[in-house]
């Protein structure tokens, strides 16, 4: 009896044993189970991270699945602080519309208009058109819905922007008029130039001085070009020029032997040097062929100088005449210092850049930009703010100060 009560103990006391162990086992599947699921879930995120970052390698192992995913939201988070950091500092693109490379000024304007931009942290996006309108109208309308958020837009033709212009306008994108005033467009936030009725001003003026027109009785036989018609600054140049000059045409001290004297028979159509020549040559064939001596050109630009000079270079043997002109382009240059033109008007295209940078960086920055002339210049809509630099004469006598000695040419290029 007491041996079976022994059997009794023991087999209950092996099954409470087991229920325990059974009871253990289970507390530690419910622990590995828990364990697994947070194992899972994330190796699940890393998965999930490292899809967003990177798809080439998966992980090998649970450890490098939470090391790699540890290393992927860091980089995330690196991007994405860099993204933000490019949208406090992006640069903001600007639109820069030149009419043509086949004029060294323009040359001149675009690469110093974009090296100033870019200096100051803007992108650029210069085109030039080739004197094309319509090429030049698609490469605005191409700044535009490419996001420039500023154009700055010296035309071929002052009023062929029209379409261009209202969606720059509609777009809420400020435009500035560079050098050649856009027509007939409310869209135009500002002018920039060269006070362009001074420049005719300085060029009538020399011929006053170079000829003693207030102390000689003459007469003296001039002959007067000025540029394309679609040009609104020609209106400036010329008039400038004339309002000097026209008294002393009216008083007979002045001939203008040609008889050309209105601004339609004296444009210059794209201000071609070819063009001006043709026109030249016509004009020494008819009135100075015999000896008789031309006194005078009024050339309102380099590049109409420059064809006159080669038609005198062709045709004419008098007396070498004065001539006037604009630009200081380098042919010209050499020939002032050859003695073949009298003077140019500089317009350093680099103070004229150095302006338009701050009038872009004033309104890209929500301000206003620096104008200095509320009057002069209205477009067909209103009067146009505009900021006037100042021209000057260059002379033989003072080219080097001028052009070399500011680095405006080397010595090397006028050889």
């Amino acid at each position: 009896m007491a041996k079976s009560l022994q059997e009794a103990a023991k087999q209950v006391q092996r099954e409470v044993c087991y229920s325990e162990t059974i009871k253990n086992i289970w507390r530690r599947i419910q622990n590995e189970k828990k364990l697994l699921v947070t194992m899972l879930s994330a190796a699940m995120a890393a998965s999930l991270l490292a899809g967003c970052g990177s798809k080439s390698e998966p992980a090998a192992t649970t450890g490098a699945v939470q090391s790699e995913a540890k290393e992927e939201a860091k980089a995330d988070g690196d991007t994405k602080a860099e993204a933000k950091a490019d949208d406090s500092g992006k640069k903001h693109l600007i639109g820069v519309a030149m009419p043509t490379k086949d004029l060294q000024r323009w040359n001149q304007d675009g690469s110093n208009m974009k090296a100033e931009l870019e200096a100051a942290g803007y992108e650029v996006d210069l085109q030039y058109a080739s004197n094309d309108v319509q090429t030049q109208v698609s490469q605005v309308e191409n700044m535009i819905s490419n996001g420039c958020e500023m154009l700055v837009l010296a035309s071929i033709d002052g009023s062929s922007l029209g379409e261009p212009l209202g969606q720059a306008k509609e777009a809420g994108i400020p435009v500035i008029s560079y050098d050649r005033l856009l027509m007939n467009s409310d869209a135009v936030t500002y002018y920039a130039t060269f006070d362009n009725y001074k420049v005719g001003q300085k060029q009538g003026e020399y011929l006053v001085e170079a000829l003693g027109l207030e102390t000689n009785d003459g007469p003296f036989n001039i002959e007067l070009f000025t540029g394309d018609p679609a040009d609104n600054n020609c209106n400036f140049f010329f008039g400038g020029a004339m309002d000097v000059l026209q008294p002393y045409i009216d008083s007979g001290k002045l001939v203008v032997k040609s008889g050309q004297t209105s601004f339609e028979q004296v444009a210059t159509a794209n201000w071609d040097s070819e063009k001006s020549q043709n026109r030249m040559d016509t004009i020494i064939a008819g009135n100075y062929s015999d000896g008789t001596t031309l006194h005078a050109v009024l050339c309102s630009n380099d590049s109409t100088a420059l064809g006159v000079e080669n038609a005198l270079a062709s045709s004419y043997t008098g007396e070498y005449p004065i001539i006037t002109g604009q630009d200081c382009d380098v042919a010209n240059t050499k020939n002032l210092i050859a003695g073949k033109q009298a003077m140019s008007v500089f317009k350093d295209t680099r103070t004229l850049a150095s302006q338009v940078v701050k009038m872009v960086d004033a309104v890209m920055k929500g301000g206003e930009a620096e104008i200095n002339d509320t009057k002069s210049y209205d477009n067909g809509t209103g009067t146009i703010p505009t900021y006037l630099c100042e021209p000057v004469v260059v002379t033989k006598d003072n080219y080097k100060e001028m052009l070399l000695d500011s680095g405006y040419y080397t010595e090397d290029q006028l050889k």
